[in-house]
């Protein structure tokens, strides 16, 4: 790539709203107070402390979390606790393309439903569960979800869930991008709403604290924890103790709340930016403005060959990721952009390039 290349490719936050200077310190404080549990191997429970903060913030007990090495991991793990070949597993559509090679991986029935502006066709898991389909998972990614920025609403937050409890189905509620909403009110996630054990929780400090430090983490019954606690420890014996005790130096001191602030304000700015030029610029996009998170979905017209647009566009120093990444078949007019890593004015710059880029596909001159 390109060194002026605009990327709108990555949901990596860029690093002037990354707390270095609250990691450093967090740092000093995490080797300073127990040099002992960041140097030693520790267990595949995580950092306990860590593990305990997590617990806390979740109102459950610490046999209900497991820290891993990014929320990736505690997804891999929970496919192979959970998910074995033939078994359906719902799946939004589009949805998180590393979610999609996991399950192929793993030789699950992948049965997308169409995702809309606000979360996941429950109606569609019904009918799906009524023509006799009996799914062991549903994977969602409740709050701005990766690629398309959407949050499921209340109501369809109750109606999987009861599903889930009538049919036996765990949700596999996939939460990395939960704090950082920037705009609406938030919702209770669907752990806190579940009274019947049907719901594995997921979440990361990558977006909050930075993506370099790989911390995620599992909430779910007892029983399932323990199952991901030993496959951790055949794998790695324990994840990163020295990351983990940064995070929790991190957040128990109360630096959390400034770093998620200065992150939602920023992103707040970017997502204006980027309504206000593809508006401007490329008219025929359709999208939904997020309330939070790191994505936008956008829908271009039907026969637009988003291989060609990208082509067009890495000529012009701009670049995305397909929409056809996140899906199992279509999505040829779509594209995911990714707002977090690009300033306003890169955002501005990036889109006019993307404006080019399409106009030269149609024949049409681009916009004054």
């Amino acid at each position: 790539m390109a060194a002026d290349t605009i990327s709108f490719a990555r949901g990596a936050p860029s690093l002037d709203i990354v707390d270095v200077e609250g990691l450093k310190a967090a740092a000093k404080r995490a080797f300073e107070n127990d040099p002992a549990g960041l140097t030693g191997y520790g267990t595949a429970i995580g950092y306990p402390p860590l593990r305990q903060w997590i617990a806390d913030q979740h109102q459950v007990e610490p046999q209900n979390v497991i820290v891993t090495n990014g929320s990736m991991q505690a997804d891999a793990f929970l496919f192979d606790q959970l998910v074995a070949p033939g078994d359906p597993v719902v799946v939004e559509r589009p949805t998180y393309d590393r979610t999609l090679l996991g399950l192929r991986q793993r030789g699950a029935d992948i049965r997308p439903i169409e995702l809309e502006p606000d979360g996941i066709d429950v109606e569609g898991v019904g009918r799906l569960i009524s023509d006799g389909i009996r799914p062991k998972l549903a994977h969602v990614i409740p709050n701005f979800q990766n690629p398309a920025g959407y949050t499921l609403s209340r109501d369809k937050r109750d109606g999987l869930l009861a599903l889930a409890r009538e049919h036996g189905m765990t949700i596999f509620e996939d939460d990395p991008y939960v704090a950082i909403r920037f705009s609406g009110d938030p919702l209770p996630t669907m752990l806190s709403l579940d009274s019947d054990d049907t719901v594995v929780y997921a979440s990361s400090f990558s977006k909050t604290v930075c993506p370099g430090i790989r911390v995620g983490y599992l909430v779910g019954p007892a029983d399932v924890i323990a199952g991901v606690q030993k496959r951790a420890t055949n794998t790695y014996i324990s994840p990163n103790m020295v990351a983990q005790g940064i995070v929790y130096e991190f957040a128990s001191s109360g630096g959390m709340p400034t770093a998620i602030e200065t992150v939602r304000n920023a992103l707040r700015d970017r997502v204006a930016a980027l309504t206000a030029a593809l508006e401007r610029d490329l008219p025929d996009a359709h999208f939904v403005a997020p309330e939070g998170g790191y994505f936008m979905w956008v829908e271009l017209p039907e026969g637009v060959d988003v291989d060609a647009l990208l082509a067009a566009a890495g000529e012009r120093g701009v670049t995305f990721v397909k929409g056809t990444d996140f899906l199992l078949d279509g999505g040829r007019n779509t594209l995911r952009l990714a707002y977090s890593g690009v300033t306003p004015k890169q955002i501005d710059e990036g889109i006019s390039r993307l404006a080019e880029a399409y106009n030269s596909l149609s024949g049409t001159p681009a916009a004054a």
